[in-house]
């Protein structure tokens, strides 16, 4: 047994020991950023290695980015204590917590951003659709265009992405009207709807044959009077909202852009502009 034992640790300290690729985040930890291929085996007595040092300098947090190339360094990662943080669609990325103490990494992104438009003509018409797809599939149902906002696009140019996509309508971003947040709805997730008032900037539609089973300009009194419209709290909000803002006095959000003091980066900042401006000229009286 001993003799076993004694061949094991040899075998170990044969293994060679590499650099990792590693970058320090802005929060007293590290990334490794692994891009070519290693040994299993020569990966985990490197990671060991790295970990004892990290640990006595009083590194924190450690991320492993792995591409789904080099899928094959996850079980030494893991045998190591790592876990799955997040995975996108090249990637896989994993945490470790040197410390003896509770985590304090952030959690994984915990929101979806969906987006659904408003579009009225000056026949007092609404843009509406019906899904190929969905639980509304097949019941004769019309909803307004909604959709995804994909990663790093901002909430206004999605809504305009969606309705071109689904209707071939070309329109422009006026406002946010309101929105939604509910939970455990994708993947687990959380999910933001943001309902957005549009203004058509054509009128004649070409439908998304892949997605969208019919389009149409619809006066809203007959939208409105959809079962489904009737027994739906969320649809019955929307529209309310969106003819209070066309009709009477309700303010929605829009967007302008602002720069933050830690980056170049512009980023847009919606705000109820109109009683801002109310305000603002108020108190200089």
């Amino acid at each position: 047994m001993s003799g076993s034992t004694n061949s094991t640790v040899a075998a170990e300290l044969t293994v060679p020991v590499e650099q990792l690729p590693f970058v320090n985040d802005k929060h007293g930890g590290v990334i490794i950023e692994m891009v070519v291929p290693m040994d299993p085996g020569v990966f985990s007595a490197s990671l060991k290695a790295a970990l004892a040092k990290w640990r006595e300098q009083g590194i924190r947090g450690v991320w492993i980015k792995l591409p789904i190339t080099l899928s094959n360094l996850i079980t030494p990662a893991v045998e190591e204590g790592f876990w799955y943080h997040h995975a996108e669609e090249t990637y896989l990325m994993l945490a470790y917590w040197l410390p003896n103490t509770t985590h304090t990494l952030p959690v994984n992104a915990t929101h979806r951003v969906g987006v659904g438009a408003f579009i009225m003509n000056d026949k007092r018409e609404v843009l509406v659709v019906q899904e190929k797809s969905g639980v509304l599939r097949g019941l004769g149902v019309w909803k307004f265009p909604t959709g995804v906002v994909e990663p790093g696009e901002d909430i206004n140019v999605g809504a305009v992405r969606e309705v071109k996509e689904e209707t071939g309508i070309d329109a422009e971003f006026v406002e946010v009207l309101a929105f939604r947040q509910s939970h455990k709805s994708f993947f687990e997730k959380s999910d933001l709807f943001f309902v957005c008032l549009l203004r058509p900037l054509s009128y004649d539609i070409t439908k998304q044959d892949s997605e969208i089973e019919a389009c149409q300009w619809m006066p809203v009194e007959e939208f409105a009077a959809q079962p489904f419209v009737q027994k739906h709290e969320l649809v019955k909000y929307i529209l309310e909202v969106s003819l209070a803002k066309v009709d009477k006095e309700y303010a929605g959000f829009s967007p302008i852009s602002i720069k933050s003091a830690f980056t170049d980066k512009l980023s847009l900042f919606y705000l109820n502009r109109r009683d801002l401006d109310r305000a603002s000229g108020s108190s200089k009286q």
